[in-house]
């Protein structure tokens, strides 16, 4: 079997396991369709461009970071230093966990996993003391059946990707993401998922990376970016972080078995 094909068959492998197995389902209440923002990594052009549109739409979006990385140079660009975590709380924005080590969510044991998220959350605590995750994003792969388990342990909600929206149930373990990056030659697509998501009353979870002139192959251009944010305020539909987002479904809140 070529190459390509088998590593098409072990991507679909992957993925029917991961979204089959270890769910947490919630009904989904919202009373009105929401758009949430998110960025992973958290490049400081993430924050430096991206936050800057964000802020000028009146919205705000969520800052997936691994502590393991801050001032380092990987292919994202340049990530955030602790100032910039900072600063992500001031102008109102959510912080989110990538496990401290940026572990791959397939590749790393599902131990090994949960103990990075435990590393990354307690080194928050040492910079900045009274902030905390409430959720994550999974880094680079979809998450082994055991790693969603043990990571809702942890988060109110844990995001992955699918090029999707969430509608009328969801699961927590998994919400469903669209990058922008794999849309960006074709914006048509983004904009008829943004109209779907309207008239679905669904949730609508954009990621991406670094948002610049020249961007990586991870991320998207200020035009491209300011664009979809445009779009998404002018829908009508409610934007907000993925904490707050996740409280808008469902007016009991939502559960998280343990903190360390």
């Amino acid at each position: 079997m070529p190459g390509s094909l088998i590593k098409r068959f072990q991507g679909k492998y992957r993925r029917t396991l991961s979204t089959a197995l270890a769910r947490r389902l919630v009904k989904m209440q919202n009373a009105m369709p929401l758009i949430s923002f998110t960025f992973d990594d958290f490049p400081q052009s993430a924050l430096e461009t991206g936050g800057r549109i964000l802020c000028s739409y009146g919205v705000r979006g969520t800052y997936y970071v691994s502590l393991g990385l801050l001032d380092r140079d990987e292919p994202s660009g340049h990530i955030c230093s602790s100032t910039d975590l900072a600063e992500v709380i001031a102008q109102g924005h959510e912080l989110g966990c990538h496990t401290f080590g940026h572990c791959d969510a397939w590749e790393t044991d599902p131990g090994s996993f949960e103990e990075s998220i435990v590393a990354n959350r307690l080194r928050l605590r040492e910079i900045l003391p009274s902030t905390n995750f409430a959720t994550m994003s999974y880094p680079i792969n979809t998450p082994r059946p055991d790693t969603k388990r043990r990571s809702g342990r942890h988060f109110a909600g844990c995001r992955g990707g699918g090029q999707s929206f969430n509608v009328r149930e969801m699961d927590l373990n998994y919400m469903q993401a669209f990058f922008l990056e794999q849309s960006r030659d074709t914006p048509s697509i983004v904009w008829e998922l943004i109209e779907q998501n309207r008239q679905q009353m669904g949730w609508l979870i954009f990621a991406t990376h670094d948002v610049a002139v020249r961007p990586t192959r991870f991320g998207c251009t200020p035009a491209f970016f300011e664009e979809v944010v445009m779009r998404a305020v002018k829908s009508g539909v409610q934007i907000l972080p993925v904490a707050q987002a996740l409280s808008a479904l469902s007016p009991r809140g939502i559960q998280v078995e343990k903190k360390i």
